[in-house]
């Protein structure tokens, strides 16, 4: 779990780099500009990439000084600060408290990355370190092409984040997923993607799930991994789906899948 918690910062910090320096070169005009988030510019995906590093380090050091979770008061009050920036402050506050976020994670000893239980600020078991650097990458990494895309029309997910996150995220196609999509209509899938390689099987019925590959699925996906990862998170539109992305299988399509995902 160590292990993990290590490559996971390692990969945050070396995606925060990137996308500061990236930040750093913006214009107003630029920090304007539609993001890959359909409903805010390139200037709220920053936003919300700094109130979330505050609300994360806030979590974190409760857990290292003992006062828990962060409360919801504070969390309405972040969330109004950043909502009242100006895009230009947004953009330089969002370095700075990234920046600050990654710090803390990187002066923990193997001791608390191994040992610290973390409490957050929604329902759930407290967790531990890699587990909360995770979520945070793929937080991190969704955005990031947020960012991104509006600048580059064939942006793709961190390479790294996606190996890490591949083995991470089944826990949120089930929250993520919703099987009204299908209308009432129930499917397996027999997913295989590539980029790293790996074969499962996405149940959609009651409930969406990973399971093992089905034996007699009703379609097979066949995608590159990051897309897969972006299918889940609901940025799948067509014109950002690689020509490598194939859905063979009657009754079911890529359209189908994406009202499975439609995103956050």
């Amino acid at each position: 779990m160590t292990d993990r918690a290590d490559q996971t910062i390692k990969v945050l910090r070396s995606g925060f780099d990137e996308l500061a320096e990236l930040v750093g070169g913006f214009t107003t005009g630029d920090l304007a500009r539609r993001s890959g988030a359909s409903e805010w510019d390139v200037s709220q995906v920053l936003s919300h990439l700094g109130s979330g590093a505050e609300i994360a380090s806030a979590a974190l050091d409760g857990a290292v000084n003992g006062t828990g979770a962060p409360a919801g008061e504070y969390i309405r009050e972040v969330w109004a600060r950043w909502d009242g920036m100006s895009r230009t402050q947004r953009a330089d506050d969002f370095v700075t408290v990234n920046d600050a976020l990654l710090r803390r994670f990187e002066e923990l000893d193997r001791g608390a990355r191994e040992d610290l239980r973390i409490e957050l600020w929604f329902p759930s078991a407290p967790v531990d370190v890699a587990t909360l650097g995770g979520m945070r990458l793929s937080e991190f990494a969704q955005h990031t092409w947020d960012v991104k895309i509006a600048f580059d029309p064939a942006a793709r997910l961190d390479p790294e984040a996606v190996r890490l996150l591949l083995t991470q995220g089944d826990a949120f196609v089930g929250f993520l997923g919703k099987p009204e999509g299908l209308g009432g209509r129930q499917a397996a899938v027999a997913v295989h993607v590539t980029s790293p390689e790996r074969s499962f099987g996405l149940d959609i019925r009651d409930k969406v799930a990973i399971t093992a590959v089905p034996a007699e699925p009703d379609a097979v996906l066949t995608a590159p991994a990051e897309w897969w990862l972006r299918l889940v998170s609901g940025r799948h539109a067509a014109e950002h789906t690689p020509a490598e992305v194939e859905l063979t299988g009657d009754g079911l399509t890529l359209d189908d899948l994406r009202r499975v995902f439609p995103g956050f």
